[in-house]
């Protein structure tokens, strides 16, 4: 039997290459996104007849449940759900005004969990399924330059784990995706270091932790040791060195 494979914030480069990949295996698609050209033009993409798809915005976070029920519905379940959506706001404007600072944590935060709630409900009761959530290694410390964004990742991540544990009994796996800075439209803006990865390489790496129902991967993999020393530098140090604290 086909995978069904719901991916919720289909259209970023990174989930589309997912779904690509996906699509490739024979499986039967539900994609969600908020932009309706983007979407309609990777919906074009894929084989006739193995994808179905919704426009919606992840911020308007009462309407979640429905997206989740709509997609079960569609693909007569789902095995396999990705939640890619998210936004890097304006770290600058997070700091001026609460609303700006409330919009990247809905992008990245509260969106999720919406989405979350009846996703694990549902495969809890099934007792099979795996969940997997795009975060961030920003989520790791809070650094002057992305704190707020940071601050919503590693909230999710927190959330996950205990996600994770609650789903452990019932079969259900949950894969927290810690992604480091990736050469991708959002970060068009960004200079490009050798730390940058290309997205064909982080969208094989992504199905294959969920193809393991790994817990948490980093991606790259190298991103595990470089945020151990992150993590653990005293503050004191770390806030004098300027290529980790500074803007």
């Amino acid at each position: 039997m086909a995978q069904r494979v719901l991916v919720l914030g289909a259209t970023s480069a990174i989930a589309a290459e997912v779904t690509r990949r996906y699509a490739a295996r024979g499986a039967r698609l539900h994609l969600v996104a908020r932009n309706g050209d983007k979407l309609a033009r990777l919906v074009g993409e894929l084989p006739a007849g193995q994808v179905t798809w919704q426009q919606a915005d992840f911020a308007e976070v009462d309407l979640a449940e429905a997206i989740v029920d709509g997609a079960f519905a569609k693909l007569g379940g789902v095995d396999v759900a990705l939640i890619a959506h998210g936004d890097l706001g304006d770290q600058l404007a997070s700091e001026r005004t609460f609303a700006a600072a409330e919009a990247t944590l809905v992008a990245n935060f509260t969106s999720a969990v919406a989405l979350l709630i009846p996703l694990a409900n549902r495969m809890e009761s099934a007792r099979a399924g795996t969940i997997g959530v795009i975060t961030s290694v920003a989520g790791e410390r809070g650094r002057p330059r992305n704190y707020t964004y940071g601050a919503a990742k590693g909230a999710l991540n927190i959330y996950l784990q205990g996600l994770r544990s609650r789903l452990h009994r019932s079969g259900v796996k949950v894969t927290t995706l810690k992604l480091g800075p990736v050469d991708t439209p959002m970060t068009v803006t960004h200079e490009k270091t050798l730390v940058f990865a290309k997205t064909p390489r982080v969208a094989r790496a992504i199905v294959a932790a969920l193809d393991a129902g790994a817990g948490e991967v980093y991606v790259p993999a190298f991103w595990s040791a470089i945020m151990s020393i992150v993590r653990n530098t005293p503050e004191r140090l770390f806030q004098a060195l300027p290529f980790l604290s500074g803007r």
